[in-house]
């Protein structure tokens, strides 16, 4: 099967046709494999994103770099959202590997969009890559006033579960200074958390 075949069925309305040349694209993949996954994340269609966004996360730590520039550069919130989407994807596909340190640095930055699109999807790709993105979230934490990314990190940090997190998360809930709202909200990651170590 050619990868211009496989590049049509991702387009194909049956999900098993579209998940299997997901899965396909990584094996038999050349060099325009991932600069035309790339150029997909712009498609009008959002399960045309979808299926290029879950691709290039089959793909691995190869398409981190080009997610990374995009991600930097592309004036496009969607496009933006998309390479986040990807990089959390990346994580979840590969858990072995080690996330590389360029994909924490691109959604290190993507916190700091002014769309919150971006910045929300951006706390949610650092929660799933979990502990070595644990000090990023707890800085941008310490550093943000925005009330919907700090709520965002605080659920990061709880689905995470590592230590770090649990202390700032202890911390903030205990501070009678902090925004109700935060409060509430790092009390409910802890008591998920609880709930998750019980069970």
């Amino acid at each position: 099967m050619t990868i211009d075949t496989l590049f049509e069925q991702l387009k194909h309305p049956n999900p098993h046709m579209k998940k299997r040349a997901m899965y396909d694209l990584a094996e038999v993949r050349d060099e325009t494999t991932i600069p035309r996954l790339m150029q997909m994340l712009d498609e009008a269609d959002v399960s045309h994103r979808r299926s290029a966004v879950v691709a290039l996360g089959v793909i691995g730590v190869d398409a981190v770099p080009p997610l990374v520039e995009t991600l930097r550069n592309s004036q496009d919130t969607t496009v933006k959202g998309s390479c986040v989407k990807a990089l959390a994807q990346i994580s979840m596909n590969h858990p072995e590997v080690t996330f590389p340190e360029m994909g924490l640095e691109g959604l290190k930055q993507s916190l700091n969009d002014p769309d919150p699109v971006v910045y929300i999807a951006s706390a949610m790709a650092l929660g799933q890559i979990g502990t070595p993105a644990i000090e990023i979230l707890v800085e941008s934490l310490k550093t943000t006033d925005n009330l919907a990314l700090s709520i965002a990190i605080i659920n990061a940090l709880g689905s995470i579960g590592d230590r770090r997190g649990l202390a700032v998360l202890t911390q903030l809930a205990n501070d009678e200074s902090v925004d109700e709202y935060l409060r509430e909200s790092a009390t409910s990651a802890l008591s998920r958390l609880e709930f998750f170590h019980k069970s």
